[in-house]
């Protein structure tokens, strides 16, 4: 019986699996993602969880046929590493990832995807509806997607395909994206800059709110805990539901999927109020066919059961295309 090795790198958690050959997932190994002291320490966490995860599968590093990894970004392609992760120390600078693994299993059949790519092989692999057009859309820590087209998964020159977190929603720039950009998506929309941009808001209009904006816990999860009996908690989330609908839109006009799937913590703990409002806003934006949108059934697994996918299908994530 074949294995497999899919591993889901975050900025705070490490996981790898081992699957068989019909992707069913048979052992796992989760461990925190160092913070330094350099990127190789990273790279040593990634081949020590595919070791563990061995391990738990009874099975040898060298018995993986293939291995697929989904990880933040941005990345190099060519050369298999990330480069200068913006959600780790400064210290951390290039982190080498396709070669150790390589190296690890004794093959060369590994494939490296941004985790939001690896996301959309997941869902077209395993989701029931998998259409050779679709995205997934991650609203998270930040705002990423994943697109397949014509049944191609779109990775770009160097991996970075699919950042529509910086596709500009809006042209008056009220809102500095951690790029450095504004206008930005992720500026308005991503769990780590939701507060920011109420307490900017706030700060144009000093409303009563029972939103505790001044203290250090202010979180994304006020704004969805208090919308619906405070005022101002109500418009920031109209807000953010309304540029999140834009930035779908663009999304349907770029690539025509016939369905979104929609994950990332913010989307996975507040389902109804992030994607019913973008389903009923579309019709309004949008010129062409109206996708299907649709939460990830695989909540926080669909990255590493993406990058599982990849290892068996070549890094396409169509089932007609295992190895």
């Amino acid at each position: 019986m074949g294995a497999y090795a899919g591993v889901d790198l975050g900025a705070t958690h490490i996981r790898a699996v081992i699957g068989d050959e019909t992707g069913s997932i048979v052992a796992s190994h989760k461990t925190e993602t160092p913070r330094g002291p350099a990127g190789i320490a990273v790279t040593e966490a990634v081949l020590d969880a595919i070791r563990q995860a061995c391990d738990a599968a009874d099975i040898a590093p060298t018995d993986v046929l293939a291995a697929g990894i989904g990880s933040f970004g941005p990345m190099d392609l060519a050369e298999g590493v990330v480069e200068n992760p913006a959600n780790l120390p400064d210290t951390i600078d290039r982190i080498p990832l396709t070669g150790p693994v390589e190296n690890l299993i004794g093959s060369e059949q590994v494939s490296l995807h941004n985790d939001a790519n690896a996301g959309v092989i997941g869902e077209r692999f395993y989701s029931d509806r998998n259409p050779d057009d679709m995205v997934y859309l991650t609203i998270s820590s930040g705002v990423g997607a994943g697109v397949a087209v014509d049944g191609n998964i779109l990775s770009g020159w160097d991996g970075n395909a699919g950042e529509v977190g910086h596709l500009t929603i809006d042209p008056q720039g009220f809102m500095t994206c951690g790029c450095g950009h504004d206008g930005h998506w992720e500026a308005y929309c991503s769990g780590e800059n939701i507060p920011r941009y109420a307490t900017q808001l706030h700060r144009e209009d000093p409303v009563e709110t029972a939103l505790p904006i001044e203290t250090e816990e202010f979180s994304a999860a006020d704004i969805f805990e208090y919308a619906g009996e405070d005022e101002f908690a109500s418009h920031v989330l109209d807000q953010i539901c309304h540029w999140n609908a834009i930035g779908v839109a663009n999304i349907v006009h770029a690539y025509a999927p016939l369905v979104v799937y929609v994950g990332g913590a913010v989307a996975l703990h507040n389902p109804e109020k992030v994607l019913e409002p973008i389903r009923n806003r579309l019709d309004d934006m949008v010129m062409s066919n109206i996708p299907d949108i649709q939460l990830t059934q695989f909540g926080d697994d669909v990255v590493v059961r993406g990058a599982l996918a990849s290892a068996l299908t070549g890094g396409t994530g169509d089932p007609s295309q295992r190895v």
